[in-house]
């Protein structure tokens, strides 16, 4: 009769709450769940006229949610374990894609799967720096030039495969985040300064290797009003709608740029113009302040892991994290090029919101089990 009332006990809604919140960190948690909910008030304005995918976004982010929750629950360890296989496969299917993926808008980035397509290279955003730390964390606190150099044709291969669908954005992403991992493995200043003289003489020979469009981007950024119907006309109508926010913005669903359909992709890449016309600087500084709240406590969960693989895993995808919202601001405020970076966790977009969740998982259970090795 007793060990009937224990088992019953496990069944409460009090103990099945307290198992569904043990893996989570609940200060990023409470950081992270205002910044949802912006993305889905701005989300919602910008898509008024579209529905399905407001609610397909509903979706995207109980899927993240989900996941989060359950990578929240696997120990680095694990992840560890798991990090050169991940790595293949990502890599198998960004050759896959080279091969025989499907076209979109002139890109091959995707592979159709019958009823739904998946972004490869999206994976490679968490695959490529679990990868990299795995490979210094196999060669100790002192790796040595000759690591630094495998861990550099590691990085190569996928922006390349990337590059070449074209897709500048992530590209620029899965490179910067195997970079920070190299960064924070150890990798000398002096090597660094050397690698940037070395980057400035080869710009010639970048820029000819860059295709039409990503050129007409670089140069349209000195001056929008080159091509204000082509190439700058993005920028033009983002920097419009940033401005005439003013202070408290226009209120929400009045945005004018945004409804009269002057910001293309407004529900994705450009989505912080729409925020910005309607909430004005008010709501871009509290946006702002969410997310470096939210950075600062990733930072500290990574600053304070126990193993080098977790240090380097965990401080290369907050700095990624960061990247994002860095680019993707400085994108539409028109004092970045136009690149094809989302918003992170306001953007609407299934493969890059549920990417985002598994990261924040990550981090985590790096937090999580912290706590436990340090109990």
């Amino acid at each position: 009769m007793i060990s009937g009332r224990r088992q019953l006990h496990w069944y409460t809604p009090a103990v099945i709450l307290r198992r569904i919140a043990e893996p989570l960190d609940w200060p990023t948690l409470w950081l992270l769940l205002p910044i949802l909910a912006i993305g889905l008030v701005t989300l919602y304005s910008a898509t008024v006229d579209t529905p399905a995918r407001f609610n397909a976004q509903l979706v995207n982010i109980m899927v993240g949610l989900v996941t989060m929750w359950v990578v929240a629950r696997i120990p680095p360890a694990t992840l560890m374990r798991y990090a050169v296989p991940a790595f293949g496969f990502g890599l198998t299917l960004l050759i896959l894609v080279a091969v025989t993926g499907e076209v979109v808008n002139g890109a091959r980035r995707w592979l159709s799967l019958g009823v739904t397509r998946i972004q490869p290279s999206e994976m490679m955003k968490i695959a490529m720096p679990m990868m990299l730390a795995w490979f210094f964390h196999q060669r100790g606190q002192a790796p040595r030039l000759r690591d630094f150099a495998i861990a550099a044709l590691l990085l190569v291969v996928p922006g390349a495969l990337i590059m070449r669908q074209p897709d500048l954005g992530t590209a620029m992403l899965v490179l910067g985040a195997g970079c920070y991992v190299i960064f924070l493995a150890g990798l000398s200043w002096r090597i660094i300064l050397g690698l940037a003289v070395c980057g400035v003489g080869a710009a010639p020979f970048v820029w000819s290797m860059l295709h039409d469009y990503q050129r007409r981007r670089l140069l349209i950024l000195l001056d929008p009003t080159q091509d204000p119907l082509g190439a700058g006309y993005h920028t033009i109508q983002s920097t419009i709608a940033v401005g005439s926010g003013g202070l408290l913005g226009k209120g929400w669903l009045r945005g004018t740029q945004a409804h009269l359909e002057f910001i293309p992709e407004r529900h994705t890449d450009f989505i912080f113009a729409v925020f910005s016309e309607e909430f004005g600087l008010v709501g871009i500084l509290i946006l702002s302040g969410l997310y470096l709240a939210l950075i600062a406590r990733c930072m500290v969960i990574a600053s304070s892991a126990t193993t080098l693989f977790s240090r380097l895993l965990g401080g290369s995808l907050v700095l990624t994290f960061a990247t994002y919202a860095l680019v993707n601001m400085g994108m539409v405020g028109g004092v970045l090029p136009v690149v094809g970076v989302p918003l992170p966790f306001v953007s609407y977009g299934g493969t890059a919101m549920v990417t985002l969740f598994l990261a924040m998982g990550i981090l985590m259970s790096i937090s999580k089990h912290r706590q436990l090795v340090s109990s």
